[in-house]
């Protein structure tokens, strides 16, 4: 019945594709599991928990679209949209859960932390439901709504409130202002050295989140090495692709 239900008559499915291809669908829901269980952390006041299940989320999130195509899960299973589900989980554990967090950890200015988040929370809906979201050629468009990255520099750095809540509403503003992004396992430019460099920043921030409450300063600081070389690149090549209207 399955079998009849969602594999496309132009590509034959074997019993294992078929169950590859939903293994990689599973594997993608697995992350609504990381914002079920993050947002449990964060209730309980296990703040580092919480961080540890964002990374978790963001490990999955940049593996399982490898392993989709890989599975070729748009052809095996078409009854199934695996973009959609993509976006439903990624906007609870790149969006929602970090929001529950900052307005949890108290690293907001008081009385205006539901306020802040608002905005973050419904410039970000904007932001995964525009129709140029992601560009033909692999980039994303505005701030790509990287909250669970900035949630942690923000509970890292242990600024003063009002800077935490200035420093959400520019990245809020900027979901508005639809520059290309880097999409670090997609775009074709220095791809395998994003993949590579990103690895490496990902073990940073993993260390970074053990080493809670005392980060050491050079470990802090040398985490934003992987942070500017996607900036600097994402600007670079944009001004490269932009249209003289664009600029």
């Amino acid at each position: 019945m399955l079998m009849t239900l969602y594999t496309s008559p132009s590509v034959p499915a074997s019993r294992l594709n078929l169950l590859s291809a939903w293994l990689v669908h599973l594997y993608t829901a697995t992350g609504a599991l990381c914002a079920f269980f993050g947002t449990l952390a964060v209730f309980a006041d296990r703040y580092r928990d919480a961080l540890l299940w964002m990374v978790a989320a963001t490990a999955i999130d940049a593996t399982d679209g490898l392993l989709a195509r890989r599975a070729r899960v748009k052809e095996r299973l078409p009854g199934l949209d695996g973009a959609r589900l993509d976006d439903i989980v990624d906007y609870l554990t790149f969006v929602f859960l970090p929001a529950l967090f900052l307005h949890r950890s108290g690293v907001l200015p008081e009385g205006w932390s539901a306020v802040v988040l608002s905005v973050v929370l419904l410039s970000s809906a904007y932001g995964f439901a525009a129709s140029d979201a992601k560009t033909s050629d692999q980039f994303f468009t505005g701030f790509p709504s990287y909250w669970n990255i900035v949630a942690i520099y923000i509970y890292v750095a242990a600024m003063p409130p009002i800077g935490n809540a200035l420093v959400l509403l520019v990245l809020s503003a900027l979901v508005f202002w639809r520059i290309r992004y880097v999409y670090p396992s997609r775009t074709p430019t220095l791809r395998t050295v994003t993949i590579a460099f990103g690895v490496c920043w990902a073990i940073n921030i993993v260390l970074m989140i053990l080493a809670l409450p005392r980060v050491p300063t050079a470990l802090f600081a040398a985490s934003f090495a992987f942070p500017l070389y996607y900036m600097v690149l994402s600007f670079v090549l944009h001004r490269r692709r932009a249209t003289p209207a664009q600029l």
